[in-house]
């Protein structure tokens, strides 16, 4: 049995004893802290996709630190579904890249509010690299990262422009960023070598999980609805298509790739998401606003819905070895 199995396997029973075992002679010394089981010691890293920042994921969680962390965003739903099993501690951040992960402290920016301003706690004191969270006795690690080093909301920030700008028309955002593309996603593969390779250094032992991007744009992107705040907004039809399979597709495989050249294990969000973007009916990711009025920001985020699928996918990598 893997080690990090074994330990949620004692943790399980050592809960199970307490709960149901305990003698009356014992309670009291069952009740102690130094006498409770701890569970697997699990960290969670990431960007706002696994924060969850936006109010379709819940209300924010303390510490109040401007990384926006939600209760329903899926490290937080984990926690709840596997109770004493594990020991979380949730240091995800929106805005985070790689770097801020394993190397530089990052300024939160908190919820912001779209054409109303920022965040009114606003400015946050800079947070630790997140690695700080790790150490050796860390037993499980997942980390969501990798759409801020490709400088994804400011792409979606042109896109959004440069579509109201030429009417729907054409593809304009392709021919703004497409020939950056491989720079960034050359960056952002030694980066990604270069987290994984410190959170091992950090924790000898843990299981590390990668987490993917779900869909976003329907494989049709024409489903997606010109000028729709709820949508893609002013992006054009050409523009969404590129995005999907210049951006958003191959973020993932990167991921995949340098996640098994690390003996890592790959969470893909992907195949399960398909039907489920933002264009869909049911979709499981907002769009530019979750609603019109009241006035919700989502910039293209999950929701509730979305949140509970990767908790599910991550909760079955967890306990499926």
């Amino acid at each position: 049995m893997p080690r990090f199995l074994s330990r949620l396997a004692v943790a399980g029973t050592a809960a199970v004893l307490a709960a149901g075992l305990v003698t009356p002679t014992t309670a009291q010394a069952a009740a102690k802290p130094s006498a409770r089981a701890q569970g697997l010691a699990w960290v969670a890293l990431g960007d706002s996709y696994t924060a969850g920042v936006i109010e379709a994921a819940g209300h924010e969680t303390a510490p109040l630190d401007g990384c926006a962390r939600t209760d329903a965003s899926y490290p937080e739903v984990v926690r709840r579904d596997l109770g004493a099993l594990v020991d979380l501690r949730n240091v995800s951040c929106g805005g985070a890249t790689t770097e801020n992960v394993y190397a530089t402290k990052l300024s939160p920016f908190g919820r912001p509010l779209p054409l109303l301003g920022s965040d009114p706690n606003a400015p946050y004191p800079p947070v630790p690299p997140q690695i700080d969270a790790v150490g050796p006795a860390t037993g499980l690690i997942t980390v969501g990262i990798g759409g801020n080093d490709l400088g994804f909301a400011g792409i979606l920030k042109d896109c959004v422009e440069l579509g109201a700008a030429s009417l729907g028309r054409g593809t304009p955002c392709k021919e703004a960023h497409d020939a950056d593309l491989p720079a960034r996603f050359a960056g952002l593969g030694n980066s990604y070598d270069r987290m994984l390779t410190a959170l091992h250094a950090k924790a000898p032992s843990a299981k590390v999980l990668t987490v993917g991007y779900p869909h976003l744009v329907p494989e049709n992107a024409g489903l997606c609805r010109y000028g729709d705040l709820l949508q893609f907004a002013t992006f054009t039809t050409g523009d969404l298509a590129w995005a999907r399979t210049a951006i958003l597709e191959p973020l993932n495989a990167t991921i995949a790739q340098r996640t098994a050249a690390h003996g890592d294990t790959f969470v893909d969000l992907y195949p399960s998401t398909a039907g489920h973007g933002v264009c869909d009916p049911d979709h499981w990711v907002d769009g530019v606003l979750t609603s019109v009025i009241p006035l919700k920001y989502a910039v293209v985020h999950p929701n509730a819905s979305g949140q509970a699928n990767a908790a599910a996918r991550v909760e079955g990598a967890v306990l499926g070895g």
